[in-house]
């Protein structure tokens, strides 16, 4: 279990991450994809990627096992939002000491290839390990990250609702069955016993499409404090197609105004209960209309809490700004 111990000014300085992070979701997929459990989330991605894994993700596989510690420089905390250059360059510049501190914990728990010892040195061998980042991003992520980008945005509104419906407490307290907040400590399920002491530096709560099965921290107490979390996954998983774009024929089927005012409605996130109430339709027919909008890429949706909370896409909220631009004008 790992339990993150709480001061009041912490509870002040708790934020959800902006968006998803690159490295913490390339260490989570490399790990997710030598699991075998969680087919039903991630089987059909799974076979869709190790045919497209670059040769040089080999050397992501033994820095990032499925069980056991991995180095912390490989997921510098940013809090979501960086571009993958950014985050990759963070890596890159990782200070000699923090490296040999990180490679030598890992390394006291298992072997690691020789290779990986000239990492502490920096230099070469770490732009290698960051070409190698790009690579597998390019190759097996890329593809897919609108998707990412879709789900994160929806639990990114569930915590929202938590929070201006319970504030921090609320917060915490809801995210999810392998948490449980218990003032002024929050406990997890982890596979090892571990503490994390904020002593005021608050903490980023960062939503992850690839974590599993547990939320996952940073080894080493004093970094800046992050709590990775798995978001609930739908089961809606389509292969990405190659351009990333919705499918034409469903973006033909949306049209008429009701369509229209249930993709306005989901802007900031609605239940079918709230839609059905708010446009005096009925519950069939919402669930017909965000279908789709779903189908078509503009509406997402993500289940909490015993509901279902539908949520307009980057797409859709761009959609909705351009007929605000077309009706101004």
């Amino acid at each position: 279990m790992l339990r993150v111990y709480f001061t009041s000014e912490d509870l002040a300085r708790v934020r959800v991450a902006p968006g998803p992070d690159h490295l913490w979701e390339i260490s989570n997929s490399v790990q997710t994809l030598q699991r075998r459990d969680g087919a039903r989330v991630f089987g059909e991605w799974r076979r869709w990627a190790r045919p497209r894994l670059p040769e040089s993700s080999r050397l992501l596989a033994p820095l990032l096992p499925p069980h056991g510690n991995s180095p912390d420089f490989l997921t510098p905390t940013h809090g979501g939002g960086e571009t993958l250059e950014a985050a990759v360059d963070t890596l890159v510049r990782t200070p000699r000491p923090r490296l040999h501190a990180d490679l030598r914990r890992v390394a006291a728990s298992r072997r690691l290839p020789g290779w990986t010892h000239a990492l502490a040195g920096g230099g070469d061998a770490l732009r290698q390990l960051g070409r190698a980042l790009h690579s597998y991003h390019l190759e097996v992520l890329a593809p897919f990250w609108r998707h990412v980008r879709v789900h994160i945005d929806a639990d990114r509104m569930l915590r929202m609702r938590s929070l201006l419906d319970g504030g921090t407490d609320g917060l915490l307290a809801g995210l999810g069955p392998q948490f449980r907040w218990r003032p002024p400590v929050l406990e997890v399920d982890y596979p090892v016993a571990h503490e994390l002491r904020l002593d005021g530096r608050g903490l980023i709560l960062q939503p992850s499409f690839f974590c599993w099965p547990t939320p996952i921290t940073l080894a080493d107490g004093a970094l800046p404090p992050v709590l990775v979390y798995p978001i609930e996954h739908g089961g809606d998983w389509t292969c990405p197609a190659t351009d990333g774009r919705p499918d034409d024929s469903a973006l033909g089927a949306l049209v008429g105004h009701t369509r229209a005012a249930v993709l306005e409605a989901v802007r900031s996130g609605s239940t079918t209960v709230e839609l059905a109430r708010l446009l005096g339709v009925t519950h069939p027919a919402i669930s017909q209309h965000v279908k789709v909008l779903r189908a078509a890429g503009l509406v997402t949706t993500v289940r909490g809490h015993g509901r279902s909370l539908h949520v307009a896409t980057a797409e859709g909220r761009a959609l909705l700004r351009s007929c605000e631009r077309g009706d101004s004008g």
